[in-house]
């Protein structure tokens, strides 16, 4: 049986009813190391509060159960205080009562993230970027603690420091990050307060797709070049295939098909999504032509490494997928500013998007557009309609127009002056 601590202020009804009533709780007796109980007095019942360390120094409060201040305890929302003792132990170390299953804090969160997104082959850099904007104070907060307000304080507080589309696309990390820890464990219940917290602002625009002119596409890859061969070749092939990031990053030796007039790559399918298919997505590869002068400097870039073996590789020879922190997110940026355009608008996803709308402007098929680009033909139109009116419609539809019939010959006359 769980040893019993005595505390006379707090035990017996009658003696907390003689505390006053006040927000600050009144501290309680030690339960075990880093855990105490505490009360706060109110004008009706009394709230039990937990008192934890997070293990770094600092320390998280919880209230977690009424007391049986004016009325009996039911073992569930109102507890005596011996009950509550062995709620707060239980809040504090998990269900079993094991100090290796404490509260999970946002930034275990953000590491049993990453762990995910490399068991997925997507990109863990949607778990490390958030360190980059978090206050240290969030990162040590227990996950089940966090509250809306102090959320959308922080998520506020970047404004004025990168695009909102750019806060909005953070917010989404952090929520997918939380997701998970919520997934894994049952104590956590507020949902709702990160959602409210972190949820889009309103002014960004999530679906602007920078769309580049292909000379700028050229200065972008060129520039690449400029600061590292290993990155531009990367940059270069993202150009030519309108790939994802993640998905050009496990390309192995060999998926590079070199044929001397129409090379391609095997490109592997995005681990997007989830389900029984993951796995499947895993293998799963398809066929994207390159220019023949990628693919010689592909297979020169590959030259004396196993079939197995990424395609591309860093300077250092580690891929591309692993440090996502120092490889080619930071590169981008510089590049983006090199050429004269916004970071926090221009990404290595504009790559992409220009590799769509150039195909739609050359009238190839949307069907096929979108097999090239492992997407959808509604995505395509969802976010390229303009693009797909302004241009192919356009041009495709006007051959179709009514012309004006050729006047008949008899009805010609000569104008005289």
């Amino acid at each position: 049986m769980a040893r019993k601590v005595s505390f006379s202020a707090l035990e017996s009804r009658s003696a907390r009813l003689r505390l006053k009533v006040r927000r600050l709780p009144y501290s309680g007796p030690t339960l075990a190391r880093g855990i105490s109980l505490m009360y706060r007095r109110n004008k009706t019942n009394g709230t039990w509060v937990l008192k934890a360390s997070d293990g770094h120094g600092a320390y998280w409060t919880k209230g977690f159960a009424l007391a049986d201040d004016f009325e009996d305890a039911d073992a569930k929302t109102v507890l005596t205080f011996y009950q509550a003792q062995d709620a707060a132990k239980k809040l504090a170390r998990g269900e079993d009562g094991s100090a290796s299953n404490a509260p999970i804090t946002v930034d275990g969160a953000l590491k049993d993230y990453k762990r995910d997104l490399e068991a997925r082959s997507a990109n863990p850099y949607n778990a490390e970027h958030p360190r980059l904007h978090l206050t240290s104070m969030l990162l040590s907060k227990p996950v089940a603690l966090l509250t809306a307000t102090e959320l959308k304080r922080w998520r506020d507080g970047l404004l004025g420091t990168m695009a909102p589309a750019t806060i909005n696309r953070l917010c989404r990390c952090v929520n997918a990050a939380l997701a998970l820890a919520a997934q894994h464990d049952a104590r956590i219940k507020n949902r709702a307060e990160w959602e409210t917290g972190l949820a889009g602002l309103p002014d960004a625009t999530e679906a602007r797709n920078v769309i580049l002119p292909d000379d700028k596409v050229h200065e972008f890859v060129a520039t690449a070049y400029g600061l590292d061969d290993k990155f531009g070749l990367l940059m270069e092939t993202l150009a030519i295939t309108g790939a994802r990031p993640s998905q050009a990053v496990r390309l192995r030796v060999e998926d590079l098909h070199d044929h001397p007039i129409r090379p391609k790559v095997m490109m592997p399918k995005s681990a997007k999504g989830g389900g029984r298919n993951r796995s499947q997505k895993k293998i799963e590869r398809y066929s994207v032509p390159i220019t023949v002068q990628l693919a010689t400097r592909l297979k020169l870039a590959a030259k004396g490494r196993a079939d197995d073996a990424p395609l591309l590789m860093q300077s250092d020879a580690s891929p591309w997928d692993k440090n996502p922190g120092q490889n080619y997110h930071r590169q981008v940026d510089k590049v983006v500013t090199a050429i004269g355009l916004d970071p926090a608008d221009v990404t290595a996803y504009c790559l992409r998007h220009s590799s769509i709308v150039r195909m739609l402007k050359m009238s190839v098929p949307i069907r096929l557009v979108a097999s090239l680009h492992n997407t959808s033909v509604a995505m395509i139109e969802k976010h390229y309609s303009k693009h797909i009116t302004e241009h192919s419609i356009e041009d495709i539809t006007r051959v179709g127009l009514l012309s004006e019939p050729a006047p008949a010959a008899g009805n010609v006359v000569a104008m005289v002056r």
